[in-house]
Formats: structure tokens, sequence, C-alpha cells
């Protein structure tokens, strides 16, 4: 059961990492560099097929790989563990909504969408603002808060942004959620 239990982390690991590197796209012109992945989507499953510890795991094996075998450097530095916060927050609220023992399913469903969104996206703008920004400037010589304005740019391309990267992954994850945990009861793999 152990056996199949990390199997099924290290292939769902493997998937995002695949998504993450070729599935990356940005949702805003403006602002080329904010790119959503939806490396958020065999993420939830796992978290979904066995528990919220495995979502976890499946995020940091990700994660390293990225690190490992497609470092972008600086930017990734940076990056990635904002992401990592990020999807962690969107995870966690998802998945204890959705598996809230009371409530209708589509209260519990908007729950999950709205309150993982809301969550994902005060969080970045605090994270941007208090992280991200005056690293940049350090670091990659990139001062965005002479570039775009520091308030433009939290309220013009960082709010936004996440409230789009939010909502896209969460009605994604729930759309594919269903089918696959049809299929793997069907094979009895559910049970992990």
């Amino acid at each position: 059961m152990r056996t199949r239990k990390l199997t099924t982390i290290a292939l769902l690991s493997a998937i995002a990492f695949i998504l993450m590197v070729f599935a990356s796209f940005p949702l805003i012109p403006s602002v080329p560099f904010l790119k959503i992945d939806l490396s958020f989507l065999p993420i939830f499953i796992g978290a979904m097929m066995m528990d919220l510890k495995s979502g976890y795991a499946i995020l940091m094996v990700r994660s390293i790989l990225k690190l490992l075998l497609n470092n972008g450097g600086v930017n990734d530095y940076i990056g990635l563990p904002m992401n990592i916060v990020a999807f962690a927050v969107l995870l966690t609220i998802m998945v204890l909504a959705l598996r809230h023992k009371t409530g209708e399913t589509w209260v519990k469903t908007l729950i999950a969408v709205v309150g993982g969104t809301a969550a994902l996206t005060v969080l970045m703008v605090a994270l941007n603002y208090f992280y991200a920004v005056p690293l940049y400037a350090i670091f990659a010589n990139i001062d965005i808060a002479k570039s775009f304005g520091l308030f433009n740019y939290l309220i013009a391309a960082v709010v936004p942004f996440n409230l789009l990267e939010g909502v896209i992954l969460s009605v994604l994850a729930l759309l594919i959620q269903v089918p696959v945990q049809r299929a793997l009861k069907s094979r009895a793999i559910e049970k992990i």
C-alpha cells in the first residue's frame, strides 16, 4: 500500500513538473513574466485521491525537479518559493472546503473557488510587496517599482493575474477531478 502511494506521488510529481515546464503561459500581455502554470492540477488530484500531505509532497517534488532539471537561475530562486506558497494555500483551502463533512456540494465548491482565489490573491500581493519586488531589484536588476510603479504593478498586474489564475486553476481542477476519480475508483487505486 505504501509503495503504491509513493509511486502515485512520484508519477503525479513528474506530470506536474512536465506541466510546469511546458504548460505555462502569461495571462496578461503587459506583464508576460507573470505566468500561470497548470502543474496545480496533478497536485490537486493527488491531494484529493490521497490526502493533503501527499499533495504537499507532490508540490515539493515537482519544485525540486524544476530546480534540478530546468533551473531558470535568479527567476526560479525568487519565483519558485512564491509559487510553492501560492499553490499550497490554494490547495489547502480547496481540499479543506471540498472535504468538509457538512453543507451542500455547490456551497463547498463556491467556498473552495472563491476562498482559495481570494487567499491566493491577498497572499501574492503581500509576497510581491515584501519579498519579490525588493529581491528582483537587488539580484536581477529589475526594479519593478521604478519601471511600473509599485502600486500600479500590484493593482494592475498582480491582483488581476492572481484572480484569473485562482479561478482558472480552481475550475479546471474541479472539472478534471470527477472523471479522474471515477477512473481511479474503477481500478481500485483510490484507496491508497
